[in-house]
């Protein structure tokens, strides 16, 4: 007699209708509910191997096709009760699986669970945006967990891309509503939930309160470089329209972006998330797939200058050299430093102390595996101020 135990769900709508199992030897099975009655809910039953469990829980696999690759060999029901802990017993089954008439629709995959109204509740109770993310890499396909690389690095260059899409949307709104923005704090969001049921997710919430940066519409400034990133996302499966959004923020957002895809493909990874103000009637979603993030980055490899964006800089004149090209401009609120290029502008007959107008390109680069970034600032023109 084989017995399995219940491990996790993996799709639930009115009740528990596919979940994952394993066996005593540590065997994994997936359970689809195919007849529901008061004496317990039949579900047909398929062992599956851990990668393939890793492809349907990323989108890469639908339903159907998991179930026959060793469905078709051996398969199984079983009776659910009220009680998951209990050992469910397993019976063999002797009729074809492609012959029985109870698989799945061909098609069906994994959808993102979006917390939906709770999202918008939890919004509304803490008066403030919650952005939900999930992740499905490999090890999450046994149990829900992750790497803390993993997890790390993608929220480090999901607050980066948060961070610099907040930036330009500063930049682009009206001066009434810059003025009541936190500048220094507001793109932050900090960690509040370890994990959301489900494959592997994480619940952030805005780090500044949303009522010290709304505008009059109810809109925080947060919230408006969410609109950004949604925009990045919308497109993801066609190549050839996401080029020319991340085109159009080109630069530190754009550089972000694509590092980002470039991290989901070598961790054979998704990314899937819902965000929300308290103000929504529903929340808003992006996602982008494994298979999508490989078109998408073999796509940008064929694109120059996504990672560069001109740059003007205003202040005194304080140093050059000659031999490295290096330069420095004394701001306002910041120090400037940047280089010239083989070839670029002189620097004769500018005076330390002065004041000018720098026109540069910077370019961002990812200098490490951590997700750092290093902007460089190329000296394209100057003139007097």
């Amino acid at each position: 007699m084989t017995t399995i135990r219940y491990t996790r769900t993996l799709f639930y709508y009115d009740g528990i209708q596919l979940f994952q199992a394993t066996d005593a030897i540590g065997g994994h099975y997936v359970a689809m509910m195919i007849d529901a009655s008061g004496h317990g809910n039949r579900h047909l039953v398929v062992g599956v191997a851990p990668s393939e469990l890793h492809r349907f829980c990323s989108g890469q696999l639908d339903l159907c096709s998991l179930m026959l690759q060793i469905g078709n060999k051996e398969w199984y029901t079983t009776t659910v009760a009220d009680d998951l802990e209990a050992d469910l017993v397993l019976e063999r089954q002797r009729a074809p699986l492609l012959q029985s008439g109870l698989l799945p629709d061909d098609g069906f995959v994994l959808p993102h669970s979006p917390t939906g109204t709770v999202l918008i509740e939890e919004a509304r109770k803490r008066n403030n945006l919650l952005f939900e993310l999930v992740t499905h890499p490999p090890e999450s396909a046994l149990a829900n967990r992750i790497r803390v690389n993993t997890i790390g690095s993608i929220l480090i260059r999901l607050q980066k891309l948060v961070q610099h899409a907040y930036a330009r949307a500063l930049r682009n709104a009206p001066r009434s509503t810059k003025s009541m923005a936190d500048m220094a704090q507001g793109y932050l969001m900090d960690v509040v939930v370890p994990a959301v049921g489900g494959s592997f997710g994480v619940l952030l919430e805005g780090a500044v309160l949303a009522d010290t940066t709304r505008d009059l519409f109810g809109h925080s400034e947060l919230a408006r470089a969410l609109a950004l990133v949604d925009d990045l996302f919308q497109h993801v499966g066609n190549p050839e329209q996401c080029i020319k959004v991340v085109a159009a923020n080109r630069g530190r957002l754009g550089s972000t972006y694509v590092n980002l895809l470039r991290f989901l493909v070598e961790h054979d990874t998704d990314l899937q998330y819902a965000w929300a103000e308290p103000t929504f009637v529903r929340p808003r979603y992006g996602a982008v797939s494994r298979a999508e993030a490989v078109s998408l980055v073999d796509a940008f490899s064929k694109v120059s200058g996504i990672s560069s964006e001109p740059v003007t800089v205003i202040g005194e004149f304080n140093r050059f050299n000659r031999k490295s090209g290096i330069w420095g401009l004394v701001g306002e609120d910041r120090h400037y430093s940047g280089k010239i290029r083989e070839g670029g502008p002189s620097m004769d007959g500018l005076k330390v102390g002065g004041r000018y107008k720098f026109g540069c390109i910077e370019e961002t680069e990812e200098v490490d595996a951590t997700g750092v970034q290093r902007q460089t600032l190329f000296l394209n023109w100057h003139e007097p101020a």
